[in-house]
């Protein structure tokens, strides 16, 4: 197996609401040494490129490591174009180029919002120009959307999708269905969300054997042919061990492996848990400032082990500080929804939130 770890520069650790910049450095430090070169930001990972240039760019010569990023077609503007985000972004990280840049989050209606406001055209001129090396797209649709984008913009060399074991045979996700499209175009894939925003790291429970859960996740997506990286979105230093010894010497999934987790997925199903991967897009205009992912992990945490206060207080705690509105706040206005890659029905979600954790308020 060719596959490589990335380090998804998403999920940083945090002193108070700042990224701890120390923390992130031995985390940075620990990943380089262990001979991963993978760095992954975007432009809206709130402070990940400016720390991406504190943390590798300014410490690093460039042949140490290879960076990506992405442009977001939503921030761009008339005032604010493709290209003055590409050229914020250098700024930011300090860099003369990106090794690998993306369109970021194609899915419906998205795919057309890029092309319109010219961010296809804008990375294919900083390509010819020499100031990205490599270009693709990160991807939440359908399989026939891909394709389409595929055939339009085979310019495209690269695809990050998201691939799990959980999403594998998802009618949702389709990963196994996104997954042929990209093979069947010809182009490799950067696997992102391999353990399912962290979901699948306490999954199994009595099934998968303590502590090895992150692992099988890893070796899962890293099996997959064509895939040249599998991100993972390492919050602290213990992340960055684990997976670094899982990478280091990577086996393929056994039968009997794979069997398991098949058991995992029917498990996961029968709990009814939220398949939240706590990205944070359904926040950032919510008009009633909830706080939508603490508020599915904390009904998650009911559901996988019955009814106890731990969930309780970390809601209450997350209202009584201003971190979060309660959920019985929520207007229904759809807008967490239209921007969820998971394709989550927020509104729903959260009025059931409700029920289980505003009765007991």
């Amino acid at each position: 197996m060719s596959a490589g770890l990335g380090f998804g520069l998403m999920r940083l650790p945090k002193d108070n609401e700042s990224i701890d910049l120390g923390q992130t450095i031995e985390m940075v430090d620990g990943f380089i040494d262990a001979g991963f070169t993978y760095f992954d930001t975007a432009y809206v990972y709130e402070g990940s490129e400016e720390i991406a240039g504190k943390a590798i760019v300014e410490r690093y010569p460039r042949d140490r490591y290879t960076m990506a990023s992405k442009m977001a077609s939503w921030k761009v503007t008339p005032s604010f174009t493709a290209e003055d985000m590409f050229r914020t972004q250098l700024e930011r990280t300090g860099l003369e180029y990106f090794d690998y840049y993306l369109i970021h989050s194609l899915q419906d209606g998205r795919d057309k919002e890029a092309e319109e406001k010219g961010c296809w055209k804008t990375a294919a001129r900083m390509k010819e120009e020499g100031k990205i090396r490599h270009l693709g797209f990160s991807f939440h649709g359908g399989p026939e959307l891909l394709d389409r984008i595929l055939s339009t913009h085979p310019e495209a060399e690269f695809v990050q999708l998201q691939i799990n074991y959980l999403d594998w045979d998802n009618p949702i996700i389709q990963a196994r269905e996104n997954y042929e499209t990209a093979r069947k175009h010809g182009k490799r894939i950067v696997i992102m969300e391999p353990v399912k925003g962290g979901l699948l790291a306490s999954a199994g429970k009595g099934i998968i054997e303590d502590g090895r859960a992150p692992e099988m996740a890893l070796r899962f997506a890293a099996g997959l042919d064509g895939v040249m990286t599998v991100l993972s979105g390492m919050s602290n230093m213990a992340q960055m061990e684990d997976n670094i010894r899982t990478f280091t010497d990577m086996k393929a999934l056994t039968d009997e492996e794979r069997k398991t987790l098949s058991k995992v997925v029917e498990a996961i199903r029968s709990e009814g848990r939220i398949e939240c991967t706590s990205c944070r897009y359904c926040t950032k205009d919510c008009p009633r400032h909830i706080a939508i992912p603490d508020i599915f992990h904390a009904v998650n945490d009911l559901r996988a082990f019955g009814e106890h206060n731990r969930p309780r207080f970390f809601y209450s705690s997350l209202v009584s500080s201003g971190k979060s509105g309660r959920a019985s706040e929520c207007i229904k206005c759809g807008r967490c929804s239209k921007v969820c890659p998971q394709h989550l029905d927020i509104p729903n979600l959260i009025s059931k939130a409700s029920e289980m954790l505003d009765k007991a308020e």
